[in-house]
């Protein structure tokens, strides 16, 4: 998610039309988030950290969920899925800073509603690029698990996201008109090529950081960088 505002500024630098700078940011950024979550996934499990038994049940729905939302972002003009991008990642930031204690009995759902909770995760992580923590954690410890716990498990949870949301942009961008040399469906190559060299060499040391930081100084750290991408789609999404 991080990705999609420095993606579009970049698309917008090269001149890419205004009506498909959003989305080949979108699938280009998911397509990047198969290389990090795996480096990032590496990390977080040598720690113990990631909840196996909760990425195999929430996998189904969340692969479901983000092929039909690449084909819903297909029939959205660029604005509108900016304006929808901005919101809710400013909504998940001020859900992140209130924090709240839950209801110390409250467990997971079953398989079911798992299954549910993972089709609305795939679908709006598809619809606005990103891996799904937004959602994901907030609903992980809204159900009682550990904030460490929530953040490297929704690493885990990135990757069915992004293979099944890049998968999905580029088939809704296939033989599309007007897409710029260098694409694949929505996908543009070269950007994925730069960017997910840099994001790989990196994830590790975001790993060490969330490890390093107390639960506050995470939710902080994590809702004040949500809130700066919101006020930055909700002006590209002004621009129109």
């Amino acid at each position: 998610m991080v990705l999609v505002p420095f993606i579009t500024l970049l698309l917008t630098l090269k001149g890419f039309p205004s009506d498909l700078i959003v989305k080949v940011a979108i699938a280009t950024s998911l397509a990047t988030i198969c290389f990090t979550s795996l480096s990032s996934v590496r990390a977080h499990h040598a720690r113990g950290a990631v909840r196996w038994d909760i990425v195999r049940r929430l996998a189904p729905g969340i692969v479901l969920g983000s092929l039909l939302g690449a084909q819903v972002a297909k029939a959205l003009p660029s604005a509108l899925l900016a304006g929808l991008f901005a919101l809710f990642v400013g909504f998940s930031a001020t859900q992140m800073l209130r924090g709240g204690k839950p209801t110390p009995a409250r467990q997971l759902p079953p398989a079911p509603g798992l299954f549910g909770v993972g089709g609305v995760i795939g679908a709006v992580s598809a619809l606005v690029g990103a891996g799904g923590a937004f959602m994901s954690v907030p609903f992980m410890t809204w159900c009682n698990v550990p904030i460490h716990n929530a953040v490297a498990t929704s690493a885990a949870l990135g990757v069915p996201i992004a293979l099944a949301g890049t998968a999905g942009y580029i088939a809704a961008g296939w033989n599309l008109h007007g897409l710029p040399p260098g694409t694949l469906g929505f996908l543009y190559l070269p950007a994925l090529l730069v960017v997910s060299t840099a994001s790989v060499m990196t994830a590790p040391l975001g790993a060490r950081t969330a490890h390093a930081l107390d639960v506050q100084q995470l939710r902080r750290v994590f809702a004040l960088l949500l809130y700066a991408i919101s006020g930055y789609m909700f002006w590209r999404a002004l621009q129109g």
